[in-house]
């Protein structure tokens, strides 16, 4: 279940984040940074990346062992979402559980307001 003041991730994201990490060889200091941009074919569109800098207004969640930096912009777009991952037939990769968008592209990757 989704915390609506909260980014959250479901074991399977947690996972598969935690052993990109490893693979990276990146330290304890990087945690996983979701973002917002405009773009994509909804009109906004999610980033993910690995980070260790923190900066100014940044919103820290810690979920599943995994610590998530979200900018402060993006965070209202982001507000209650859950990321999950998927690895079946259909595709593999990270997808956002979105409570805020009012529309997804197919391929999940952008969303409007």
């Amino acid at each position: 279940m989704t915390d609506t003041g909260n980014i959250s991730v479901t074991q399977r994201a947690a996972d598969k984040i935690k052993s990109l990490i490893n693979e990276g060889k990146l330290t304890e200091k990087h945690f996983l940074r979701v973002s917002v941009k405009g773009g994509g074919c909804s009109g906004l569109s999610y980033n993910l990346d690995f980070d260790d800098e923190l900066k100014q207004g940044d919103q820290i969640f810690e979920n599943e062992g995994v610590k998530i930096i979200c900018d402060l912009k993006s965070f209202l777009y982001l507000a209650g979402t859950q990321l999950d991952f998927t690895d079946g037939l259909n595709g593999k990769g990270f997808s956002f559980i979105n409570p805020n968008a009012s529309r997804t592209c197919g391929c999940g990757e952008s969303f409007a307001v």
